[in-house]
């Protein structure tokens, strides 16, 4: 499984001005192309959609001062071009060119794809010169070693088709299981990595597990076999349910931690609340459950409640009844 698109483009950006810093004439996109390793037509594509894009998608639009430009002769365009070149001819990474929320994403990008390449020293090399150049002085990259750790050996896992043994904290109910997994897809979230795993069950389902609840991975020797229909399984996996709700401001974190996709209904807002449709994957009444806490008495479900009610309400119960139990010494 390779990191997402999005992922795999941002990321590769510090790599290719590091590079680009050292030749101030510019370098052949085929040369540039081979010093990053990936192919020249890829690399064409990134730097066109770095260089075309305006929005990343998260609501923040950013102005871009021009970092490197492609360069092409009289009677053709760029699509045409065969050399690439930082603006000026800048003998630093140019990153200081670049706009302060733009850096930020194409830092975090980076820091997604070492999680799942995390031998890549080219890579941490120039996330390096991002994080100095950033603060001013001189900073480590973190590294895949806290909960992130489990992705590259389930990512190897995942390509070679061998069922992996993890122990678990169970996200839903209390205690710790062990399970011998079929790891047939990860997915970044904005909860982090989930794993989305077989065997399917006798409702035809499929489980999926955070990576930062797993304490221990092994990858067995034993492999298997997706099933026919592994696309429409993993489709399913993340279908979602929209479920209308009132909530407090001050939970909008909430609603963008449990919700896949928040969208706040236009005209009902006011200071103290808002009310959005969320898009929530299952178990919906358990995230639901979640949000009436973090919101507290200003939540309220709007729609589809007779479905998520009674199980949102036993998990508010259950939690607020653990809560107030005495700690035992």
């Amino acid at each position: 499984m390779a990191a997402p698109k999005y992922v795999q483009r941002v990321a590769r950006l510090p790599e290719v001005l590091q590079t680009l810093s050292g030749y101030p004439d510019g370098l052949p996109l085929a040369e540039l192309a081979a010093l990053v390793s990936v192919g020249e037509e890829t690399l064409r594509e990134d730097l066109t959609a770095y260089l075309d894009t305006e929005s990343w998608g998260w609501g923040v639009d950013i102005f871009r001062p021009p970092v490197l430009e492609f360069v092409w002769g009289e009677d053709e365009d760029r699509d045409d071009a065969t050399v690439v070149r930082m603006l000026g001819g800048s003998a630093g990474l140019g990153i200081e060119h670049v706009d302060a929320g733009e850096l930020a994403l194409v830092y975090t990008a980076g820091l997604a794809l070492l999680d799942v390449e995390p031998d890549n020293e080219a890579l941490v090399a120039a996330l390096e010169v991002v994080a100095s150049t950033t603060t001013g002085e001189g900073s480590a990259v973190p590294t895949p070693a806290g909960w992130n750790r489990f992705v590259a050996p389930l990512q190897q896992a995942q390509e070679s088709r061998r069922r992996v043994r993890i122990v678990y904290s169970r996200a839903w109910h209390e205690g710790v299981g062990v399970r011998v997994v079929d790891p047939l897809r990860l997915v970044q979230t904005k909860r982090g990595w989930e794993l989305d795993a077989g065997p399917v069950a006798d409702d035809d389902s499929l489980r999926t597990y955070l990576v930062s609840n797993m304490r221990e991975v092994e990858v067995l020797a034993e492999t298997f076999e997706p099933p026919a229909d592994v696309a429409a399984l993993l489709e399913r996996q993340r279908r979602t349910t929209t479920v209308r709700m009132e909530l407090g401001q001050d939970a909008r974190w909430a609603a963008d931690m449990y919700a896949e996709k928040v969208h706040v209904v236009p005209g009902a807002e006011s200071e103290e609340t808002f009310q959005a449709d969320l898009e929530m994957l299952p178990p919906v009444d358990r995230r639901v459950g979640l949000l009436m806490l973090a919101s507290g008495q200003a939540s309220r479900v709007l729609t589809t409640g007779a479905e998520v009610l009674p199980g949102a309400v036993a998990l508010v119960a259950e939690l607020l009844e653990h809560y107030e139990r005495p700690v035992q010494g």
